[in-house]
């Protein structure tokens, strides 16, 4: 039997014709080839099916079917996920280069639970706004932890790569800030986590979390609540209210 692959991409995608064949360019681009790629569809009705039909020799694995949301689809691809880690690059993320994967896997120290780094953001006419741990207020940590969150999610997740076996099944109860509870529940289940020193996607602006922000935000609260506590959730996020004005009052915006 082969050996899996070292590392599942996984792309989600829901009537995402518009952005979505950038997304596959640049993981079929890769100069490391040691991968699957896998994409999940929610049942498109516009001509998202036509570019993966297009594009499904080079995949290892594809579905379209109605699912009961985004992390839903998450999980499906999960499941059907066969590399040591795993990379969700949804459509209109893309990895940052031709050489990203190799920066991860050949030339990062070996043997992380955890691989992270930053993210470019950019917007939907292709305006890049800068690096995440610039225009938000959540630096990169040195070391990253799963105690790390408990002022929100400083990692994007798009540049946030465990390996499968700490990777639970994401948590539906949390429709809007899920990704947050994953990535604090598989750090919990990490012992090496390696900063790559690299920006490794560009993440695409104005996404499933900016569409529903304050819903995202009451979500987040609750997520944080149940990992750290009541009292010290109430007194993290006095803090990050303080720590988000005086960013947007030095920046002048922020994301």
């Amino acid at each position: 039997m082969a050996a899996p692959p070292k590392v599942s991409l996984i792309t989600i995608t829901y009537n995402a014709a518009a952005v979505l064949e950038p997304t596959i360019g640049s993981i079929l681009a890769q100069t490391f080839t040691d991968y699957e790629y896998l994409i999940i569809d929610g049942g498109s009705k516009d001509g998202t099916l036509d570019i993966i039909r297009r594009y499904a020799p080079k995949l290892s694995y594809w579905v379209s079917e109605p699912d009961a949301g985004l992390y839903d689809a998450m999980n499906k691809g999960l499941r059907a996920a066969r590399g040591e880690y795993v990379w969700f690059m949804n459509a209109g993320d893309q990895l940052y280069d031709a050489d990203t994967l190799r920066k991860v896997f050949v030339d990062a120290e070996p043997g992380a639970d955890v691989y992270y780094g930053d993210a470019l953001f950019y917007e939907s006419g292709g305006r890049e706004v800068g690096l995440r741990s610039q225009v938000t207020p959540h630096p990169l940590p040195e070391r990253l932890t799963w105690k790390s969150l408990r002022y929100g999610m400083v990692v994007c997740h798009q540049s946030f790569v465990p390996r499968r076996r700490i990777a639970p099944p994401y948590d539906l109860s949390h429709p809007y800030s899920s990704d947050v509870d994953w990535e604090i529940r598989c750090l919990q289940g990490a012992q090496k986590t390696v900063n790559v020193h690299a920006v490794l996607c560009r993440y695409l602006t104005g996404g499933f979390s900016k569409k529903h922000h304050q819903a995202s935000l009451r979500d987040r609260y609750q997520v944080l609540r149940k990992h750290f506590g009541p009292v010290p959730n109430l007194l993290n996020h006095a803090w990050i209210a303080l720590r988000g004005a005086s960013f947007v009052l030095r920046r002048g915006r922020g994301y």
